[in-house]
């Protein structure tokens, strides 16, 4: 599967890319794009399906980050995934979205500790490389099952809503300290921190993919543990083989992934609620401007809570979550591509030649995963 985190590299950004010039040119976000430029009932289903697996993606990160920090401070996993959800969902509401924004990007630094985990463990490259220049691909159910949840976790819907949320708020604050955002330099401008930024997250996002696929294969699978049922037991297995420091830092990394992804989910289910439903929405409007938008916020952490005090298992969970993201990714993806072919709905750098190609190949590659693990399941 690791060929999969290379080829779909430009696809991501293509479509990131589209997602974040349709916010920017219409000014309103892509669930009101799709509600306003195709059908009101599409909107809504489709973000009722996405709100569906952000939630389980919270509680699934929730419980995920509580394991670790049980592994490493003592006591029970659920005392502190209330911590992390609650504590996230008060920066979401107490911070401008100015002040936030650089929050995120801080804890962007958490997803490093994958990349260093590369040198705790034993890896051979030889094998590495081959199987990039030459994937092994089996026509198999789980090989199928399996595509569609990596590709999910990299085209995954919630990205696109948010991409498109981020850059209306980014517009908004510019307006707010003066900037004219249409002014042909500033458009310049902005086209130009978008594609970097853009570029910059996904290179960073997809390596942090193949560093995390790299380790599971290194220490779990060629050492005959293929049956890790949880974070705990992921950590626990690796200690032994790649020592207290490995162990310390895989802990580090699953913390701070959790507190980068749960605002996404969290903040992209908001968006797209209150586009479907047409509510005042934003990170900088005061809750009292905006219930809705805040209600649904705090709804998906909440949620995602009472999520770890049930049954949960974080691994499956995040599984079959990615593998419903990748089913949902196909329409979302489709009609991504086509608002950006609209001249009022896309800026130049989201809808040229090229990031049109590699936009509607990942439309192609993430249907043909979904129909052959159906095909796959129904045989």
């Amino acid at each position: 599967m690791l060929w999969m985190t290379i080829v779909a590299l430009p696809m991501m950004v293509a479509v990131q890319l589209a997602s974040a010039f349709i916010g920017r040119t219409n000014r309103e976000g892509l669930v009101a794009g799709i509600r306003r430029q195709f059908s009101d009932r599409l909107a809504k289903g489709l973000i009722v399906m996405i709100v569906i697996v952000n939630v389980i993606n919270v509680g699934a990160d929730l419980a995920a980050m509580g394991d670790a920090t049980a592994l490493v401070a003592g006591g029970r996993s659920y005392w502190y995934a209330p911590v992390y959800g609650l504590g996230s969902l008060a920066l979401q509401v107490l911070l401008s979205y100015e002040r936030y924004a650089r929050w995120l990007k801080w804890m962007t630094l958490g997803l490093l500790a994958y990349v260093l985990e590369l040198g705790f463990v034993h890896i051979d490259w030889r094998n590495l490389l081959h199987a990039l220049v030459l994937p092994h691909v089996a026509f198999t159910r789980e090989y199928a099952t399996t595509a569609v949840a990596v590709l999910g976790t990299t085209l995954s819907p919630y990205l696109f809503v948010w991409q498109a949320a981020l850059e209306v708020e980014e517009t908004q604050a510019e307006r707010r300290n003066g900037d004219t955002a249409c002014a042909p330099g500033a458009r310049r401008e902005a086209e130009r921190r978008i594609t970097f930024d853009t570029w910059t997250g996904m290179i960073v996002t997809n390596a942090v993919s193949f560093c995390i696929m790299v380790i599971g294969a290194a220490v779990f699978f060629t050492h005959g543990k293929h049956d890790i049922g949880s974070t705990a037991q992921a950590a626990e297995a690796l200690r032994p083989i790649a020592g207290e420091a490995a162990f310390l830092v895989f802990a580090f990394g699953i913390v701070g992934c959790g507190l980068l992804a749960i605002p996404a989910f969290a903040g992209s289910a908001a968006y797209g609620c209150a586009e479907a439903w047409r509510f005042r929405e934003g990170l900088n409007e005061p809750v009292r401007r905006a219930p809705a938008f805040y209600a649904v916020l705090a709804a998906c952490v909440i949620v995602g809570i009472a999520i770890c005090f049930g049954p949960v298992n974080p691994i499956k969970a995040l599984y079959w979550s990615a593998v419903l993201n990748g089913i949902a990714a196909v329409p979302m993806l489709v009609l991504v591509m086509l608002l950006s072919r609209r001249r009022d709905a896309a800026g130049q750098p989201g809808s040229g030649i090229v990031s049109k190609l590699f936009g509607w190949l990942a439309v192609a590659l993430m249907a043909a995963s979904v129909v052959m693990m159906t095909v796959d399941m129904l045989s």
